[in-house]
């Protein structure tokens, strides 16, 4: 009886430590970072950072191209328009391009804008005119009016596009310098601010709309050195995505409109995900693209066929 108890505790154990559940699927060294899920078409959109594809991808793990453009290098954040009609695009050359060159690397910073009906590109907007210097398009948020702002992480600036595809400088807050990648996710906020994780300074960075010069840090009791893709959960939540060797997933709360806040749960390190980037909501399911750059970084020599979309389980944080 004792050796049954035993087996049955270590079998409890193993089972505890499996990762979340994955959809898994095949798209040959595409290495997506962004993503966005389309509650119309109950489907995710993914890009890929070393094809510069964008692909969508079944709750079953079925993958197919949606749009593909030889003159891209790579793309990464990427969001569906409130209007659900739309998809927008982050796309540039900032590190693992196959197809990368000296005109494009590190210059590039366009704005892509596709036609999710018919997957056929809108509109094409050059961004790293706006600003001299080294460029990384990166990630996307909409406000309430449906103007996108863009981070750009090598700029350290935040552009704006309007509904008419007009672009931009919003924001050269001081805050969003970092030395090498600076503003990264970004998310709006209804009372009228954006936030911002800085990756390199590892802070969250609170930029008023109405005065986007400024900008504070968001007092919490850690930083997120490696942060990523954020998701505004409700008015006081936000899921924040840390890669950069952490690779976990946090829940953040605030009861101040985000002058202070604190980390309410986190994923659990046994989850081992793969490179975390970004993240999208599915109903009540909370989905992570593991971008697996770890093996680019590496300098693997046989670029990975298969990529997964992880579910992030959240436990409460102890204090």
């Amino acid at each position: 009886m004792k050796n049954i108890l035993i087996a049955m505790l270590l079998v409890q154990a193993i089972w505890a430590q499996q990762p979340t559940k994955r959809i898994e699927f095949e798209a040959p060294e595409s290495y997506p970072e962004g993503v966005a899920f389309d509650k119309a078409a109950n489907v995710f959109y993914v890009s890929s950072a070393r094809l510069g594809t964008v692909g969508k991808v079944t709750k079953d793990g079925k993958y197919t191209a949606l749009y593909s453009d030889s003159s891209l290098k790579s793309t990464y954040g990427l969001k569906v328009h409130p209007d659900g009609k739309k998809l927008y695009i982050c796309a540039g050359d900032a590190n693992y391009s196959k197809y990368s060159t000296s005109d494009t690397k590190k210059k590039m910073a366009r704005l892509l804008i596709i036609d999710i009906k018919t997957g056929k590109k809108t509109a094409d907007i050059d961004l790293a005119l706006l600003v001299p210097g080294d460029h990384f398009p990166n990630d996307i948020a909409f406000d309430d009016k449906g103007n996108a702002y863009v981070t750009d992480s090598y700029a350290d600036v935040i552009y704006k596009v309007d509904t008419s595809g007009k672009a931009s400088v919003f924001s050269k807050s001081q805050l969003l310098h970092s030395a090498g990648v600076g503003p990264n996710g970004i998310v709006y906020h209804p009372q009228g601010f954006l936030l911002i994780a800085n990756n390199g300074s590892g802070a969250l960075i609170k930029i008023d709309m109405n005065a986007p010069e400024k900008g504070a840090k968001v007092k919490i009791d850690q930083f997120f050195p490696g942060a990523d893709g954020m998701l505004l959960n409700d008015n006081a939540t936000v899921t924040l995505v840390q890669n950069g060797g952490v690779n976990k997933i946090f829940r953040l709360k605030s009861t101040d409109n985000w002058n202070t806040a604190t980390v309410a749960e986190t994923t659990s390190i046994e989850d081992r995900f793969a490179f975390p980037s970004t993240a999208a909501v599915s109903g009540s399911e909370t989905w992570i693209m593991n971008a697996n750059f770890s093996e680019l970084t590496e300098g693997n020599n046989v670029p990975s066929k298969k990529f997964s979309l992880q579910q992030a389980v959240f436990n409460p944080v102890k204090r």
